[in-house]
């Protein structure tokens, strides 16, 4: 069965109620990774009806990401991009998916995401993050910003929560987990975390500014 874009849409204003929709339905994100934060988050923002996200990742899906990324065996080979919107139209097939297959680097901050409300950083890797912090703060210094950081292991999910660090930057996580500890990525914490930052990015597209 496929609902029309007038039945999906009144169905998420009966749950969200028709200001707070009306906001989702103009709002712009975008995302900077889709690995097992991106992905996660991606669905979460589809199924809210957040009208346009921009979706930004270089690589394809590997074998190494099926135990905690929004991908399946079928994806295997195909660029996170487009393995990722076959998804989310299937969700929602309304909204507006932008996404560019390339590398996020200094020179391409601005063009990528100069339009989105928010933007969500949700790389991997620490050098990674730090550039495009550096850079979002320098060239997009009034964009809200909500990372990760600290979701490995199988740790509390308790630990795990949403701090606004300084101006308009907000990091979810617990601080301290690491692959590096020898704590490898799993599923469960991976999805909290995801889903924190879905939560403030939620909020911030109300016009909630506190976690």
């Amino acid at each position: 069965m496929i609902l029309t874009k007038e039945q999906l849409h009144d169905a998420l204003v009966e749950r969200h109620g028709a200001d707070i929709q009306a906001k989702l339905d103009k709002a712009c994100v975008g995302i900077a990774g889709l690995g097992g934060l991106g992905s996660n988050l991606a669905i979460f923002l589809a199924r809210l009806g957040v009208g346009h996200l921009i979706l930004v990742d270089f690589d394809v899906v590997d074998i190494t990401n099926l135990n905690r990324q929004h991908y399946t065996m079928k994806d295997l080979g195909i660029p996170k991009t487009l393995a990722l919107v076959e998804q989310l139209e299937a969700i929602n097939p309304y909204l507006t998916y932008e996404t560019y297959t390339e590398r996020v680097v200094p020179s391409n901050v601005e063009r990528l995401f100069s339009g989105c409300d928010v933007v969500v950083e949700a790389f991997d890797k620490p050098d990674q993050k730090a550039m495009l912090l550096e850079n979002l703060l320098t060239r997009l210094p009034e964009k809200p910003v909500v990372s990760g950081s600290g979701m490995a292991g199988y740790g509390s999910a308790n630990l795990i929560k949403t701090e606004k660090r300084f101006g308009h930057v907000y990091l979810c996580g617990d601080g301290t987990s690491d692959v590096a500890d020898g704590l490898g990525l799993m599923a469960p914490r991976v999805a909290v975390c995801s889903a924190h930052e879905g939560t403030m990015v939620l909020r911030l597209l109300i016009g909630e500014t506190e976690p």
